[in-house]
């Protein structure tokens, strides 16, 4: 579909502005470091539950908390409940930042990421009825594979070296960040079987006490942190998934920087709970959800039984159809282009790389098949080994292109003025070419120096010779 004439098409995943580059930077470097430790704690998981499954079990349904506070909770669904919450609060605060400052902000923008997402969770689902419909099977995890875990995903980016260009890495956070929006919504209106209206009044009263307290903008940790545990605790109780109630408070951050402010209230706070959640809560929860006993028996029980291979199929192959054929249809049908310096096949090893569900496919694992101990079991099992597919493929993919990521990254970070600014940003400034004259002129003007040193030197060498 041409564009209009005298109108140039528009052009996504091309350069970021400066300010949204650093930012997602930042994030991006805390969410691969907490990858590193998720893929470790996922590693320890499988030793632990193969080399002692009685530890293992034991640790994880080891039970403590206030039992009349209805909080008796085994370690496993302390780190799924509770800790997640804290995953879940981070969640909200980059919905948030993308809403009020981000990709999301701009309705232009916002469309490409957003229906690459809901596509990217709804072609998995439509995989795996198929899946279980011809084969049989239960209907109840169709949501296992709709979720993507960019830390393990970064994770893998870091593991294998390839410096993906801050446009797609950029598009691969917003992605996950609409992805966790809609994972939550399907947590709430999907995994709510009975609710305690008296518990679910007093989260909401607690939440309104917390927003309010945000308007007056009062301080102090002291006081937000033990009313945060008072609104998860009721939240919890009140039947509906206790990590609802971190995204809530995560939304009602002000995402927005005023006058003299050098961050907004939201952003100095990811800032610190970030590392809390990606480099503490996560690797914990992996650690107590990622053991399964795997064995020849139960990888063959993943490929045949249709509940496991539809979650498999649904991450390996529906996310990646998902995630491009949104893509493509979206930037067909607004006129947009991709960037000239990309291709196609990048969006597509992008794509396949976004198959790699962990966290909140694992959590939503246990809520679809609570009760039923055997098929939980196995779904994980279906998860790892689906995402372990999806990221040797979108590695295969991502190596392909390598040199040509590394160049674009390169010419990113150039900063031959030394101005803290890379060049990139500034060569339309007259300003930048005045600098950059300057500079080669210094160079140019060195290099003939030390010509004619050297000439000298050869002469008066050559003349007793």
């Amino acid at each position: 579909m041409a564009a209009p004439p005298g109108t140039t098409p528009r052009k996504f995943l091309g350069l970021m502005s400066l300010p949204e580059r650093n930012f997602v930077a930042d994030a991006l470097r805390t969410e691969t470091v907490g990858g590193v430790l998720l893929l470790i704690a996922a590693v320890a998981a499988l030793i632990w539950a193969n080399a002692l499954p009685h530890s293992y079990e034991t640790v994880s349904h080891y039970h403590f908390g206030p039992a009349a506070l209805g909080l008796d909770l085994s370690v496993e669904h302390w780190a799924a409940d509770g800790l997640l919450a804290i995953f879940f609060f981070v969640a909200g605060i980059e919905l948030k930042r993308e809403l009020v400052a981000g990709d999301l902000r701009d309705p232009k923008a916002a469309v490409l990421p957003v229906a690459a997402a809901v596509c990217g969770m709804a072609v998995p689902a439509v995989v795996y009825v198929l899946t279980n419909v011809s084969g049989g099977g239960s209907l109840e995890g169709w949501a296992v594979p709709t979720a993507t875990d960019i830390a393990f995903a970064l994770a893998v980016l870091a593991v294998i070296g390839t410096s993906l260009p801050s446009a797609l890495r950029a598009f691969l956070l917003t992605l996950a960040v609409v992805d966790d929006l809609f994972a939550i919504l399907i947590i709430a209106v999907f995994f709510t079987s009975s609710i305690n209206l008296a518990a679910l009044g007093g989260s909401l009263l607690g939440l309104g006490l917390f927003w309010l307290l945000l308007r007056k903008e009062v301080r102090g940790w002291y006081v937000y942190v033990p009313l945060a545990l008072v609104i998860w605790a009721l939240m919890y109780n009140s039947g509906i998934h206790a990590t609802i109630a971190g995204v809530a408070m995560g939304l009602m951050l002000r995402c927005h920087q005023r006058e003299g402010e050098e961050h907004s209230p939201g952003e100095h706070i990811e800032h610190l709970v970030r590392p809390v959640s990606a480099g503490l809560a996560v690797p914990l929860f992996a650690l107590f959800s990622a053991g399964v006993v795997v064995s020849g028996g139960a990888i063959h029980d993943v490929f045949t039984r249709p509940e496991t291979l539809g979650v498999v199929l649904g991450l390996v192959v529906g996310k990646a159809v998902g995630i491009f054929g949104g893509t493509w249809l979206t930037a067909r049908f607004t006129r947009a282009s991709l960037s000239d310096d990309l291709e196609w096949a990048d969006v597509v090893a992008v794509s396949t790389l976004a198959g790699i569900g962990f966290t909140v496919s694992l959590l939503i694992g246990e809520l679809a098949y609570e009760g039923n101990a055997i098929l939980t079991e196995e779904t994980k099992a279906a998860v790892l080994i689906g995402s372990f597919i999806a990221a040797v493929l979108a590695t295969a993919l991502l190596k392909i292109r390598n040199s040509k990521y590394r160049s674009l990254c390169e010419a990113e970070e150039r900063d031959d003025d030394l101005d803290g600014i890379p060049d990139i940003y500034e060569k339309d400034k007259p300003a930048y070419h005045l600098r950059m004259a300057a500079i080669y002129e210094r160079k140019a003007a060195e290099h003939r120096r030390l010509g004619e040193v050297a000439g000298g030197a050869s002469e008066g060498d050559d003349g007793p010779a």
